[in-house]
């Protein structure tokens, strides 16, 4: 067992993530206790009693609320940790108001992992001295299957800026802007119909999602205006520039 964490509990069980990570922990043989939004003021409280580990597994949005209802009922040692894609501001609400260990995650995958795709998880402490909890939660996640490695919530924010915020931003102005044009739908080609399918559940089903997760992200407005300079060299015709940053991804490819 990872640091002596046996009993957890997980609010937000019955959501995706939620449900995953109670599925992981049960098939370690942890004991699990449930919890979501009808859960009572006795549930909470038998859950938390002796809890090793509380997972919040829950909306950005929601968090100061949730802590509202677990705070009174937790008490160092136990570590209070969260599962979300925003760290700056979770991590701060947690740390002002908790003074026992504070651990951020963010699982990089949803709760179906494609085939072939490294499962990784984002683990950073919340206060100062809450290293040896970080540590606790990377390797219970590590028992779990998933690679964990560190990080900092302004690291972490930053990255997710253009992973997440721009990618949704920049898709959004993409597809907006190619509508302009009457009878654009005839001539979509092979490449531009892989790019409508891999944005479609983003914005036909997650729209409400990246939505909130973007606008939670101190660091997008600065990763924007970023993107931005970059569309004014493309503006510029400076394309041979651009294509030669771009290709840096496939650095590991292309090395001889």
């Amino acid at each position: 067992m990872a640091a002596g964490i046996y009993r957890v509990a997980v609010m937000g069980a019955q959501g995706q993530m939620g449900s995953r990570f109670t599925a992981d922990f049960r098939r370690l043989g942890l004991k699990v206790a449930e919890l979501d939004r009808a859960s009572s003021e006795d549930d909470v409280r038998s859950a938390l009693d002796g809890c090793h580990l509380l997972m919040l597994s829950v909306p950005v949005t929601a968090m100061e609320a949730v802590l509202d209802r677990v705070l009174p009922h937790l008490a160092p040692p136990t570590i209070l940790c969260d599962v979300g894609s925003v760290k700056v501001l979770p991590l701060k609400a947690m740390t002002d108001r908790y003074p026992g260990p504070v651990v951020g995650t963010h699982p990089l995958f949803g709760p179906v992992i494609p085939e072939g795709f490294t499962p990784r998880v984002a683990v950073m402490p919340g206060h100062e001295d809450d290293v040896d909890a970080a540590a606790d939660v990377a390797g219970l996640l590590k028992r779990c299957g998933y690679r964990s490695f560190a990080s900092t919530p302004q690291e972490h924010d930053r990255a997710m800026a253009y992973i997440q915020g721009l990618n949704f931003t920049s898709t959004v102005a993409f597809l907006a802007a190619a509508r302009d044009l009457e009878g654009i739908e005839n001539f979509v080609t092979p490449s531009f119909q892989r790019r409508l399918d891999s944005a479609a559940k983003m914005l036909t089903q997650d729209t409400e999602l990246f939505e909130v997760i973007s606008e939670a992200n101190p660091f997008l407005q600065e990763v924007n205006r970023k993107f931005l300079s970059y569309l004014s060299l493309a503006a510029g015709g400076d394309l041979e520039l651009l294509a030669d940053r771009a290709q840096w991804w496939w650095r590991d490819e292309t090395a001889y």
